[in-house]
């Protein structure tokens, strides 16, 4: 507790930061219009920064924010896709995501290391005096590679020494993104947080209905309990627009008016992101798909947004006692959502059912190691968060640890006994995630008889084995095509298991840069690189799976300009 105790009083120090408030400039010239916020609920992380949305093409100009120079340049199939950083003079640094291309010298760079690297997937560190720019140069173009949905820029702010997030509104953008709507609140929950507390008679976390009262703020039936709650909210705000559903900036909550629990999204750490399993309801989350965040901490764990703290946000309800509840829900320029839930002591006039299961009781801080047939299981100290019961069983060779519904904290190691299977078959063979029908391939390593895999979930696990290769098709020109009117060639590429690990392709025998679009499943050469030659070109293509299993496609075009 002391610990977590210095982190906050540290983190409440962080919050207190002035930041420059009128030091970078827009990194687009039109209107900030925001489809995702600072912080916002995202797959397995918070989101680092601001997604602004580029009228739903690609291919406008990405303004350096400030003086400073290009630190790192990142080109991906994945996360950011192509991605510049540029770093300033006053400490900070300012990240450009999913473009389309880099402009003049910077793209020459790309373009360069590119070849000299014979890869698309490309990563480079650039001292103060290699690439400076100046505020307002166009360093980019904005685009929709890596990990996008659709035409945006990713644009965040860091500190350069720690290398902590930055909510970029407090840099003065706050100005630019003009935010008129409320936030909204869509449901409420609230949980009893042992098996002996009832709430309104029933051992169950509930939902707790809303309604608007004449003042616009949410209000609710009176709730009973015998003992400790805690609540949670699922919430949005508009901020811009009212048809992108963002995350908010700030909850803070009240028990008689008293301050009790907050957290608002200033700044965090990349290794603080994998806390977002626990800071939300994940339970509900899986098997549900609704982001419920918790006002209340079971246990202790480090999330530094957290920044008031009394009692974990838990409730304790004394008998003969009354209690009004109140959440504001705050966006960041201070449009706020009241919400208000009174709360009484009542003995329960029921008892608790009981339970009658098979499963193994796993609690948090310890280490287990399970071996269940040809599967062994090994939990390091602290792999959960809180304790639980755990279901494991295993069937025809599938492995059925539990269900995906707890949250883990750190990865574990699972292992397949494979001595009985064919040599041939062994290095082919990968420990898999069964997601319904889907097979998700996990990156294994076989030691002796074994084959190893760390994962970060629970669920259903199986041994698989991929002998077939890669698919090339849907090539854009037939052989001994004359493409005087291309200005590219294009294919598509696809594994159905594993999954592709690695692809190259040439022109006359040299290597040449083709861009790949997972999204789209197409890789894209760009004939003005030159490399082909007047006349008759030789195109291959080879294509790699995660099981080096491979496919190569070779066929001849004609160029004559």
């Amino acid at each position: 507790m002391k610990h977590l105790f210095l982190l906050f009083f540290i983190t409440s120090l962080s919050f207190g930061q002035d930041y420059p408030k009128d030091y970078f400039i827009s990194p687009l010239d039109i209107p900030l219009d925001v489809s995702g916020a600072f912080g916002e609920l995202r797959s397995n992380h918070f989101h680092t920064g601001l997604d602004l949305k580029t009228k739903g093409v690609e291919g406008l100009p990405v303004y350096a924010v400030a003086d400073g120079y290009i630190s790192r340049i990142k080109i991906s199939t994945w996360g950011y896709g192509k991605a510049i950083y540029v770093t300033h003079p006053n400490g900070f640094t300012s990240v450009y995501g999913h473009l389309q291309s880099a402009s003049g010298k910077i793209e020459d760079l790309i373009h360069k290391r590119h070849y000299d690297e014979k890869a698309f997937e490309i990563e480079i560190f650039l001292k103060p005096s290699e690439l400076p720019v100046k505020q307002g140069e166009v360093i980019a173009l904005s685009g929709n590679s890596g990990g996008s949905g659709g035409p945006h820029l990713h644009f965040e702010i860091r500190d350069t020494k720690t290398e902590m997030i930055i909510n970029p509104l407090l840099f003065g953008y706050d100005k630019l993104v003009i935010d008129k709507y409320r936030p909204k609140v869509n449901s409420i929950m609230v949980y009893p947080l042992n098996d002996t507390i009832a709430i309104n008679n029933e051992y169950l976390t509930q939902t707790i209905p809303l309604s608007i009262n004449n003042e616009g703020n949410y209000v609710t039936n009176k709730i009973s309990s015998n003992g400790a709650i805690g609540f949670s909210i699922n919430v949005f705000d508009n901020i811009t627009n009212p048809y992108n559903k963002n995350g908010i900036y700030k909850v803070s909550t009240f028990v008689n008016g008293v301050p009790y629990f907050s957290y608002k999204f200033d700044t965090f750490s990349f290794d603080e992101s994998k806390h977002i399993n626990y800071f939300i309801d994940y339970y509900r989350y899986k098997n549900m798909g609704q982001r419920f965040q918790r006002m209340f901490i079971d246990n202790d764990y480090p999330l530094s947004i957290v920044n008031q703290n009394k009692r974990n946000g838990i409730l304790k309800v004394q008998p003969a006692s009354s209690y009004t509840y109140k959440i504001i829900v705050e966006d960041f320029s201070k449009n706020t959502s009241i919400i208000e839930i009174p709360v009484v002591y009542k003995k329960s006039e029921s008892k608790p059912g009981e339970t009658t299961t098979s499963s193994k009781k796993i609690k948090a801080k310890n280490e287990y190691l399970f071996e269940e047939e040809k599967w062994t299981i090994n939990f390091g100290a602290n792999t959960f968060y809180e304790d639980f019961k755990m279901k494991l069983s295993v069937k025809e060779d599938t492995l059925f640890l539990h269900e995906d519904e707890i949250p883990i904290k750190n990865s574990f190691n699972i292992s397949f006994d494979i001595s009985k299977l064919d040599e041939t078959l062994k290095n082919k063979s990968f420990i898999a995630y069964l997601d319904g029908k889907d097979i998700d391939y996990i990156k294994s390593y076989v030691k002796g008889d074994k084959i190893n895999a760390k994962v970060k979930k629970l669920g259903n696990y199986k041994v698989v084995q991929d002998t077939i290769a890669p698919r090339i098709y849907a090539v854009d020109f037939s052989e001994g095509k004359t493409i005087d009117a291309y200005t590219t060639i294009t294919a598509k590429i696809s594994d159905d298991l594993s999954g592709i690990d690695s692809y190259k392709a040439y022109l006359n025998g040299n290597w040449i840069l083709m861009e790949y679009d997972y999204k789209t499943k197409k890789l894209v050469h760009t004939l003005s690189d030159n490399i082909y030659v007047k006349g008759k070109n030789d195109f291959k293509v080879v294509v790699t799976d995660e099981m080096n299993n491979s496919t190569t496609f070779e066929s001849y075009f004609y160029k004559n300009n």
